[in-house]
């Protein structure tokens, strides 16, 4: 993927790349566009904008439609005009907002409500005016943990001349009108999150939902929880490691093709021409994917294939073959012997980037999955520790950032006096707050039962403090409650800070002892670690 810092420079690189083709009607260079619309829709996709996604997706169909041996370039006159109108919607939704990749958190900056944050805060709720008692309590819970809200009307003829973050419907009587007044809202907020709360397990209006324009639906079981883990998780920034394509392949001349589409998208290659070397080389340079060529000297692909799924750590990882075999028998066979895709050379560089991203992103959303802590949807404790130490692992001289260990303050008496489903609740207001009031690329972990690891890139000891400070407070006025009534709880933690410790198990170590001060000097407090 290329690097942007901003929404503004995918569109830019988009348009740019454009009108070269344009210029020169090269079909080398239409390629190169095409190749910046699939990175710019995995940066779309990290960023979580539906809009632009959809937008950006629906452009590349288009062009790869216009992509093969029969097509002639230049296109016709007809044919740019129709991906210029395209391109041109495109900036329009764009133009709405200037997100940028990565966050930076200056010494100036605090965590209130007029912090400039990577995504716009504000959410509208569009109800029936017979539901004010719902978006009410909904709006109070959202503005608690961060967020501007306006109440709409579902009928209402005006609309609030803001982009929102996201619009949350609700309604239980559905007309023609209604799914055109959603589909409205969603060509006016190309960029926003549309939400659907409610809404029973029916597929037939399910599917209307969604092509009107909806994004995300919450059924009517998961409604008590399910719109605040939707909101925050939008203002969470997922940073994409770089992926890494093992290529087995005994051709220079395919292993230069393959390089020649891969590297330009920020994947790193490495290639072996004999498959006798391949558990070696997974085991040490730990690929995301294999590119496995068909027929090779000693045995063939399927059976360097079928050797690796031997491998427990390797079972699942995907393997996309590489020949010029047209035998539809043969293809058939690789696939049921553990392959996941089989490409015939010669391969469009289009195509093969295109299978090898979509491939990588499902293995890692797999792996993902293993990695998520249930009751919060925050990492999970090994996951943590290892974001911490990747994190200390890459940092270099000039870097600094701050460690975070933080627990909730008499919770086995929580559960004791109210049971563990409250303190579940208790767990997963805490971690709604952190994920609310934090930065999107702020790294927030379940550490275990109550205590949560946190990780503030850029952000000294004191400016830390002062950020998990308010945190606090916010927290220790949060309501919650149970059968019987309300009560209030609060956190301690301690902070840590790299380079002062330069390893992650030193960082911990400080940070956890540091919490203990916290917890010993009177709990609901911060204490900064301090070397004897």
């Amino acid at each position: 993927m290329n690097t942007f810092n901003s929404v503004d420079e995918i569109i830019s690189e988009v348009n740019q790349r454009w009108k070269n083709y344009v210029s020169v009607g090269r079909v080398e260079v239409f390629v190169e566009f095409i190749t910046t619309l699939v990175s710019a829709n995995e940066c779309f996709a990290l960023l979580r904008i539906p809009g632009l996604l959809r937008l950006c997706q629906s452009l590349e169909t288009l062009a790869l439609t216009k992509l093969g041996d029969h097509i002639p370039h230049p296109l016709s006159a007809q044919d740019i005009a129709i991906l210029t109108r395209q391109i041109n919607t495109l900036i329009s939704a764009a133009s709405c907002l200037n997100i940028p990749i990565k966050e930076k958190r200056t010494e100036t900056s605090s965590v209130t409500s007029s912090q400039n944050w990577l995504k716009p805060r504000s959410v509208w709720l569009i109800f029936d005016t017979a539901q004010q008692n719902h978006p009410k309590a909904l709006q109070n819970q959202l503005e608690f943990f961060g967020f501007r809200t306006e109440i709409i009307d579902c009928n209402a003829n005006v609309l609030p001349s803001n982009i929102p973050l996201a619009v949350i419907f609700n309604k239980e009587i559905f007309t023609p009108e209604y799914f055109l007044f959603i589909s409205n809202i969603r060509k006016n907020c190309p960029a926003s999150h549309l939400i659907y709360v409610g809404v029973s397990s029916e597929i037939k209006l399910i599917v209307e939902l969604l092509r009107a324009g909806i994004d995300k639906i919450i059924f009517q079981d998961e409604e008590s929880y399910g719109v605040l883990d939707s909101i925050l998780n939008l203002v969470q920034i997922t940073q994409a490691d770089k992926s890494k394509v093992l290529i087995v392949e005994d051709s220079r001349v395919a292993v230069e093709m393959i390089n020649r589409a891969l590297i330009p998208q920020n994947i790193e290659t490495f290639s072996i021409n004999n498959p006798v070397n391949l558990i070696k080389a997974l085991d040490e340079f730990k690929p995301d994917l294999v590119l496995m060529d068909m027929h090779m000297p000693g045995f063939n692909g399927l059976e360097a294939t079928r050797a690796l799924r031997q491998f427990s750590a390797y079972n699942s990882i995907p393997v996309v073959y590489l020949s010029g075999e047209s035998d539809i028998g043969m293809q058939v066979e690789a696939l049921r012997l553990g392959g996941d895709q089989f490409l015939t050379k010669p391969f469009n560089p289009v195509l093969l980037t295109a299978i090898v991203k979509t491939k990588i992103g499902r293995y890692r959303e797999i792996q993902r999955s293993t990695q998520i802590d249930g009751l919060t949807g925050l990492i999970n404790h090994s996951s943590a520790k290892s974001k911490l130490e990747q994190i200390v692992n890459s940092a270099k001289n000039t870097d600094y950032f701050s460690v975070v260990m933080l627990d909730i303050d008499h919770f086995k008496s929580i559960n004791d006096l109210y049971g563990h489903p409250v303190g579940d609740e208790v767990i997963r207001e805490l971690a709604w707050l952190l994920k609310g009031r934090l930065r999107g690329t702020d790294i927030i972990g379940r550490y275990g039962g109550e205590e949560f690891l946190v990780i503030l890139p850029d952000t000294g000891l004191e400016q830390a403090k002062s950020i998990m400070d308010r945190i606090r407070s916010n927290y220790a006025e949060l309501v919650h409650s149970h059968t019987e009534g309300e009560f209030y709880t609060s956190f301690s933690a301690g902070i840590a800070a790299y380079p002062t410790y330069i390893n992650s198990k030193l960082l911990i170590e400080a940070a956890d002892k540091a919490l203990l001060n916290a917890k010993h000097y009177g709990r609901n407090r911060i204490e900064i670690a301090t070397q004897n």
